[in-house]
This record gives C-alpha cells, structure tokens and sequence, in this order.
C-alpha cells in the first residue's frame, strides 16, 4: 500500500513538473492549479534550486494573481536571495489579502532583521501579536523573543517567556528556555513565583519542580533546590539533569556524599561524561580518599586527554600522599599541555623542592613571579626556597622585589625579618618585625613556620609578648 502511494505520488509529481516546462516553454499544457503550483515550488525548494522554485512561484502569482498564499512562498524565496526590499512588497500586498496567516509576519520580521531594521521587527511582532491568539500567538511570541536575544534585549527576552507560560504554562520550549533566562538575567525570585503558580496548577510537571529547584539554586537557597529537585524526580525518575542539579547544590553544602549518590545515578542514566567523573574525583577529594579521587579523575581523563587540569588534580591527590616522584609525572603531562599555568609550575616547584631538586624548583618558582608578578604565592615560594637552601643574598633580593611590585604586602616583611636574622642582621631584623606585627600581626604564624626556632631568640619572644597584649588592651 505504502509503495503503490509513493509510487503515485511520484508520478503525479512528474506529470506537474512536465506540465510547468510545457508552460515555461510556451508548449500547449493542463491546466496547473493553485496546489499544484505550490507543490511545484516546494519541490525546487526541497531540492535547493532556488531560482527554479523562484521562477515557478513567479508563474504562479500570475496565473493568481489575488493568492495570498503564493505570494508568501514568492517572499520566502526572495528573503533567500537577499532581496528584501522585494519580498516586504509581496508581503504588504499579502497582507492586504490575507491578514490572518501569521508567515506574512514571521516573514516580514525576516526582512526587516536583516535589512537591520529592528525596531520595525519588534513593531510588527508586538502589533501582530494583539492580533492573533492560541498557537499563533504563542508563535509570535517566541519569534519576539529570539528578535530581543539577537539584539540583547534579555530582559525582554525573559518577559516574552513569561507571558508564554502565563498563556499555556506547560509550553515545554518556554519552560526550557525560562530556566536558562532566568539565571542569566538574574530573575531568579520572579521565575520561583511564576513556577510556584504552574505548580499549583500542574503539580506533576517535572519541568516546572526542575525550574523551581534551579531558581532556588541560583539564591544559593540550596536545602530549597534539593526538595525541588526530588520532587521533579518523584515524576520522573530518569531526569538525569535533575541529579546533576541535586549534586552541585550538594557540594555547595559539603555533603559529598550524597554529591557522589547522585553523580553515580547521572553515570547510571546517561553518556559517562568527564565532567562528571571530575565531579565525582573532586568529592572524593574534599573527603581527603585520595585514591578513589584519582580514580575518577583517571576516568575523566581518559575522556578528555586534552584537559591539563586533570592531570594536575591527579598530581595534586600525590602530593597529599607525599608521592612526588609520581605527582611530577602527572604535572609534566599537564605542563606539556599549558606548560606556563602558574599553578602548575607552582604545584611543581614544591615537588621538585621535597625530592631535593633546588636548582629546578627555583626555575619553576620563577615562572610562577614571571606570570603573576603580583600575585603573592610566587613570590612567597621562591623566597622560602631560597631561604631554606640558605641562599640568603638571593632570598633579601627577591624579597626587595617582592615588596616593591606587590605593594609592600607584609608577609614579606616577615620574611625579610627572617632573613636578616639568619644574616645575623638582628638590628634590623627586629626592625622589621615589628613593622610586620604593627602591619598584619595574624601572619605571624608564617614568619615562625619558616624557622621555629626563632622563638629561641628573646627579643622576638618580648617583641611577639608586647604586640600580643597591646592587641588584648
């Protein structure tokens, strides 16, 4: 049956494209109806021969001359090729004998866009859309809110959702669309009230829980988003987005755990995707089980061998174990990826310092004041390389430096203290630290951590005694 109507269907096709070159060539031909020549111009459309289906659609507005319905296929082609002005002629004229079919302005809209005449698009949309309602509407409606996303009207954008769902409020597209507008737009409080009311609506719409819960995750309102969540999955037990949702809000508790529950049911529903083994890794991580962390992120890895990050989180696990013999291994495949990341380069240094190699920690420490001369954990590194290596000259350089790109940050006053004592400097030493303690008084533990056996030296022990009880007054 299927194939004695394709077969039909096909020679009827023939017979109207025979009868169109008899007409074209000024042959004797049938008689083409209006249907007949839009199924004639749907098949040059279909095929991507343009000025074929231009060509027919021309014919037909002559044979019809009053079709409102063959002028908006003559416009559509036009609008194709970038003759707008053209197509807005046919509308108008379309229009005039058909104001009812909603094309004309979708199309219109079109045309005005990329002639980038925008206030007329949004014009036209917003007169159209008083014009129609049901379907149409809602489709005009839509079509206005992509016009304000192409022009960054985003507010806008999420009005134009919002008056979707008021209209219908399980339209599954604006329910969807909302989510995301919602959070980008920062209306979050508006999107909770309006899911609110789909829900006491709709109570089983897992859409409409899942936005509720996104919202509520977005005012880090997180004990909110998870019941949200968990009623979404109540409905559907497969909504692995839901789960993903529920995980984040989670680790933003501290719960990893329960985090790690509900990755393993995202695994269970979906694609294995890196980002959530990473995910998965990084609990694990925070719960200090460095072994299974690794293991995660050995798995993300795998799928994305092109992501450095994941090689210095698996070097990162071995350096908690104080395994830096394979933690370097690990930063040299991230590093042959980004080989001046300053976290890397750091994380490297500080191995390469533990194994007893000075010279090339010192490199790497380097690196890191080269790519962030500003940032302060560069500098501190180097500085306390230097000084437990005993390269005092070197270490009250770099402190000088330190200090003047830095903007004279007081831990490394501390540390110029430290040196100095070190120089057997104690005039100056004490000089320093106690400008330090009248600066930043809590960095004291880093100044002692450096050499606890300064606290050996009685002046400082007086010194620390007078700051500690001044701060007591």
């Amino acid at each position: 049956m299927q194939d004695n109507s394709y077969r039909n269907s096909r020679d009827e096709m023939r017979d109207l494209l025979r009868q169109f070159e008899n007409l074209r060539s000024g042959l004797s031909h049938g008689f083409l109806e209006e249907e007949a020549f839009e199924k004639i111009i749907d098949y040059f459309d279909d095929k991507d021969e343009i000025s074929r289906a231009l060509e027919a659609a021309e014919l037909a507005v002559g044979q019809f001359p009053y079709s409102a319905s063959l002028m908006v296929k003559k416009a559509d082609l036009l609008i194709a090729t970038r003759k707008y002005h053209e197509a807005l002629e046919i509308l108008e004229k379309a229009e005039i004998l058909d104001s009812s079919d909603i094309d004309i302005y979708i199309l219109k809209t079109d045309a005005y866009l990329a002639l980038d005449e925008h206030e007329k698009a949004v014009g036209l949309l917003e007169e159209a859309i008083r014009l129609f309602e049901g379907e149409n509407r809602i489709n005009l409606l839509f079509e206005l809110a992509d016009v304000y996303d192409d022009y960054e009207e985003f507010d806008k954008v999420f009005d134009c959702l919002v008056h979707i769902l008021q209209a219908e409020p399980v339209n599954e597209e604006a329910l969807y669309k909302i989510c995301f507008w919602a959070d980008f737009t920062g209306r979050s409080e508006e999107s909770i009230r309006l899911h609110q009311h789909i829900i006491d609506e709709y109570p089983y719409n897992e859409l409409a829980w899942f936005n509720l819960g996104a919202a509520y995750q977005e005012l880090k309102l997180y004990e909110k988003s998870i019941d949200a969540y968990k009623y979404a999955l109540v409905i559907n037990e497969k909504f692995d987005y839901a789960y993903r949702n529920i995980a984040d809000a989670f680790i933003r508790l501290r719960k990893y755990r329960d985090a790690i529950e509900s990755l393993e049911k995202v695994i269970e529903l979906a694609r294995p995707e890196d980002v959530i083994y990473e995910a998965i890794g990084h609990c694990y991580d925070r719960l200090k089980q460095y072994a299974q962390a690794r293991f995660y992120y050995k798995k993300a890895s795998h799928l994305n061998s092109d992501d450095s990050k994941l090689y210095y989180k698996i070097a990162c696990t071995y350096i908690h174990e104080q395994s830096f013999n394979k933690a370097v291994q690990y930063l040299e495949s991230a590093m042959r990826i980004h080989r001046m990341q300053p976290e890397y380069n750091l994380a490297m240094g500080e191995c390469l310092l533990e194994l007893g190699n000075i010279k090339d920690a010192i490199i790497h420490f380097s690196q890191v004041v080269k790519a962030r001369p500003r940032g302060i954990a560069g500098w501190e590194a180097l500085i306390r390389c230097l000084y437990q290596e005993d390269f005092l000259a070197e270490a009250l350089e770099q402190i000088e430096n330190a200090l003047q790109i830095t903007g004279n940050k007081p831990l490394f006053l501390f540390y110029q203290s430290a040196v100095l004592f070190a120089m057997r400097k104690s005039k100056e030493a004490l000089l320093a630290l106690q400008t330090a303690m009248e600066r930043a008084p809590r960095l004291l533990k880093k100044f002692i951590a450096l050499n606890p056996t300064i606290l050996q030296n009685q002046q400082v022990v007086d010194l620390i005694a007078y700051y500690k009880r001044k701060r007591s007054i």
